[in-house]
């Protein structure tokens, strides 16, 4: 499967790229791809290790001559963010990815890519095996559940890596180079809901939201892009009128991607249908004017649906209004680094059974006090709808280094090796350099890769040519590094 990816250039990367292409690996799911891994380490000789969170190490010996030269550690993350299109089959615990390249851009068929992170774990695996680079001591870091939860960076182990830099490969613009990220926390709200049964006059229908884009909630979020989670909640207030009331919600599939459909669940009088279905085709087109150029695509629709007992309605509205004022989107820019998202929250995964509500939000902020003040208000806001809220898998934010020697290093080597002097940003998007930092408070990092285009969904697709530059420049920083003084 994806034989074509062997024909690119560089070749040692895109053969790795071609094995986690054919290996499934959605968080949670990455026992496969670590044994693979480590069969292939066997095979070269490398020494691997794992810690007990179950990250994987893979080693190899500096090049003779550099072996008091300073560690270099190359890390990225294992698994993918499995989204597929809703009409496309595809069972991302079993199947392999069907790529295919178009306009010098490489996709993959109604789903994901994974060149978010692939690339970068498929780089670092060519570095090992290339034995033409004269390098210092090197640290193969591979990460566990970095898109579901940042588990295996936040259970890292404290005295386990022995480099002094790091690289982290997990970017996603070309000429550009990161030396800073957002911190992030996920916010989990659960409420039993009361139910009523279904009035002899009522019947049940769905209400699909879809045709949106979608994104990455991170570096996506200031784009204006439409989230069917807001979108649909939208809707569903404008049909309250009708007598509409809630009976099932089911908006989005993962905390760190922007939601691109949502379905609700609606009973309403048997002689309201047709004036609902005419209001939603007054919202649609409202919807498409306001997002046009950017989701104008989106696509309203009332289907059948299995008649079940809807909420009470009290309890209908209260839901709906509160989802309705949840914080969703850009909270506030940052003054101190201009033109990047300070706060934002991303209303990820909204669903609604029998009357149990879930809610799982991502919120993201440079200052980590940001952070906890707007899951509070989650709290507070869902306290008054009777709902629990608890805050998750929080991380905390890379603070930017400017005068790092590696970032004066890697700006010096890009311009040799491109002609441009790279843009040095901070990105609005949990990169795990925030928490490595915090265990391995002496590292020096900074953050660069391929130039990735929409990540978290179907339409992820990675430049061709940027991969090769990636490459070029991963190389010179390593051998560059060959001649550093040892601290």
């Amino acid at each position: 499967m994806n034989d074509h990816l062997l024909q690119l250039s560089p070749e040692p990367l895109w053969r790795h790229f071609r094995t986690l292409c054919n290996t499934p690996r959605p968080s949670g799911h990455e026992q496969r791809l670590v044994e693979t891994l480590t069969a292939w380490a066997d095979e070269r000789g490398l020494a691997h290790e794992r810690d007990a969170a179950g990250n994987l190490k893979i080693l190899k010996p500096a090049s003779p001559g550099c072996e008091e030269r300073p560690g270099v550690i190359l890390q990225g993350h294992l698994d993918m963010v499995a989204q597929a299109n809703a009409d496309h089959p595809h069972d991302f615990t079993r199947d392999a990815l069907d790529t295919y390249v178009e306009d010098g851009w490489l996709h993959a068929r109604e789903t994901t890519l994974g060149a978010d992170n692939g690339m970068g774990v498929a780089a670092a695996l060519a570095i090992l095996e290339d034995d033409t680079i004269r390098h210092g001591p090197l640290e193969a870091l591979f990460t566990l559940e970095e898109e579901a939860s940042m588990r295996g960076a936040l259970e890292l182990d404290e005295d386990w890596l022995q480099g002094r830099y790091l690289l982290n490969l997990d970017s996603e613009d070309r000429g550009q180079v990161y030396i800073g990220c957002a911190g992030g926390a996920d916010v989990i709200v659960g409420a039993r809901l009361p139910t009523r049964d279904l009035g002899e006059d009522e019947i049940v229908r769905r209400v699909a939201l879809t045709g949106l884009v979608g994104g990455h909630s991170g570096v996506d979020i200031h784009k204006e892009r439409g989230n069917a989670n807001r979108l649909l909640v939208r809707v569903l207030r404008a049909l309250e009128p009708f007598g509409a009331c809630l009976v099932a919600y089911h908006g989005g599939t993962l905390r760190n991607a922007l939601p691109r459909e949502a379905f609700a669940s609606i009973a309403l009088p048997a002689d309201e249908e047709d004036a609902v279905t005419q209001r939603l085709v007054e919202l649609q087109a409202e919807l498409a004017s306001e997002l046009a150029g950017v989701d104008e695509d989106v696509q309203l629709a009332l289907e059948p649906a299995e008649p079940d007992a809807p909420l009470t309605e009290a309890a209908s509205r209260l839901l709906i209004a509160a989802l309705h004022v949840a914080p969703c989107g850009v909270e506030r820019m940052s003054i101190e680094v201009p033109g990047v998202v300070e706060t934002s929250n991303n209303l990820g995964v909204v669903k609604l059974e029998a009357g149990r509500f879930h809610l799982c939000a991502l919120v993201r902020s440079l200052r980590d006090s940001a952070t906890q003040d707007l899951a509070d208000r989650f709290r507070a806001l869902f306290s008054l709808i009777g709902a629990e809220t608890r805050v998750e898998n929080a991380y905390p934010g890379w603070t930017p280094d400017p005068e790092s020697t590696l970032l004066a290093r890697f700006r010096r080597l890009h311009l040799e090796q491109t002609g441009v002097d790279p843009d040095v940003k901070v990105i609005h998007a949990g990169l795990e350099c925030g928490i490595l930092g915090g265990k391995y408070p002496h590292l020096e990092m900074i953050s660069f890769g391929p130039l990735i285009r929409g990540a978290h969904s179907p339409a992820e697709r990675v430049e061709i040519d940027s991969v090769s530059e990636f490459w070029q420049v991963l190389r010179a920083v390593i051998e560059d590094l060959a001649t550093a003084r040892a601290a």
